[in-house]
């Protein structure tokens, strides 16, 4: 892969200097290893008094035990999606001439994570610590939510996590992303009977019987839902559309993926009744005549909390730059935990995944002194 192999991580470096570090240490989703045990090797060796530092699988769990009155927990994944000719890192300017990392997870989220662990090693044992905090660092953000690190955690050791606010360190331009939408997916089928299209009357067309239902989901009309100044904006949509097996043949099955975004005031429970509302083919369980469903994904959303104390001090210590998070990630894990979350996090998300994955420096130091005025209460 032309990977710069590192055996070593020096903590003391800056947070940009971290994230190259990160970058050049390959951890594609279940392969993280390398990389967990660099990061247990440099943690520990720091010895920090009062610091634990435990893992479960690739997953690393450092927390200070300071008894101060709040605890934040500070979350960031370590895996990346495959390469693509976008490793070692790279220092240079973007497109726009700004001095940027490059680099497979400079965005996606190993800039996030360098931010974490900057603050973590650097307040830990210092007098200015208005917080204790617990750092996440999980595998397996990026495949099926059942190898989720984090996930697999909050199953094994839920008392790892406990904490009053959490951070997730997913890109979010800099700003406060708060709480996160939930996603539901169902897959409508229609069935008919197959039959010659010169004789079409002898068959009972699938597509036809759908069409209906779409034309409900394209004349819905979402909602808008302000949740603590957050606007979430929901949407219905048709997202995977099948049907036919040849060009002269009537279809005796049509089907379709139907994409719910939900605002984080419903739970899944509603969000599902709503749906199948909106579609009119009954449920899963009592279908309409000539149709079956089936519920493909269901993920409930995580409110912002930002009435929380500690929440509160994070947007002031931002200068009060926040907005809903539309897509789903892991803050709600920690929201099913009691735990209100929001994505703060270095990069622009449009980058994600892209051979083209680059963090600006300047921003990398600005969440990184964001960071540090929060946990220090000094905002």
């Amino acid at each position: 892969m032309g990977a710069t192999m590192t055996a070593e991580l020096d903590l003391s470096v800056g947070p940009v200097e971290l994230t190259s570090a990160l970058v050049d240490i390959p951890s594609v989703s279940h392969e993280e290893k390398q990389l967990a045990d660099a990061l247990e090797s440099a943690l520990t060796g720091l010895s920090l008094p009062g610091v634990t530092v435990d893992r479960h699988g690739d997953t690393l769990v450092a927390r200070t035990h300071r008894g101060l009155p709040t605890r934040v927990v500070l979350a960031g994944h370590t895996d990346t999606v495959p390469p693509a000719d976008n490793l070692p890192s790279r220092r240079g300017p973007d497109a726009d001439g700004a001095d940027s990392i490059h680099g497979l997870g400079s965005v996606d989220m190993k800039s996030g994570d360098a931010v974490y662990l900057h603050a973590f090693v650097t307040l830990a044992n210092s007098a200015d610590l208005a917080h204790d905090m617990t750092l996440v660092l999980y595998d397996c953000e990026e495949v099926a939510s059942r190898y989720n690190g984090l996930r697999r955690l909050s199953e094994a050791h839920p008392e790892w996590l406990e904490g009053d606010v959490a951070l997730l360190g997913e890109p979010s331009g800099g700003m406060v992303e708060a709480g996160c939408q939930g996603t539901l997916r169902i897959r409508v089928t229609a069935h008919g009977v197959r039959a010659h299209s010169a004789r079409s009357w002898l068959g009972e067309n699938a597509a036809h019987r759908l069409s209906p239902v779409i034309s409900r989901v394209a004349a819905y009309t979402p909602r808008e839902v302000d949740i603590d100044g957050c606007v979430y904006r929901e949407g219905l949509n048709i997202v995977r559309l099948e049907s036919g097996v040849a060009t002269n043949t009537v279809p005796d099955e049509a089907w379709m993926f139907v994409n719910f975004r939900f605002a984080p005031d419903r739970s899944g429970e509603e969000a599902l009744g709503h749906t199948l509302e909106v579609l009119g083919v009954g449920t899963p369980d009592a279908p309409a005549p000539g149709f079956s469903l089936e519920v493909d994904d269901l993920s409930p959303g995580a409110l912002p909390g930002l009435h929380r104390p500690a929440a509160a001090a994070l947007v002031a210590a931002t200068g009060g730059r926040v907005r809903a998070k539309y897509g789903w990630t892991d803050v709600a894990r920690f929201a099913a935990l009691g735990i209100p979350a929001v994505n703060f996090g270095p990069g622009d998300p449009g980058l994600c995944h892209t051979p083209a994955e680059h963090c600006p420096v300047e921003m990398i130091r600005d969440v990184s002194d964001q960071l540090l005025r929060y946990l220090t209460g000094k905002a």
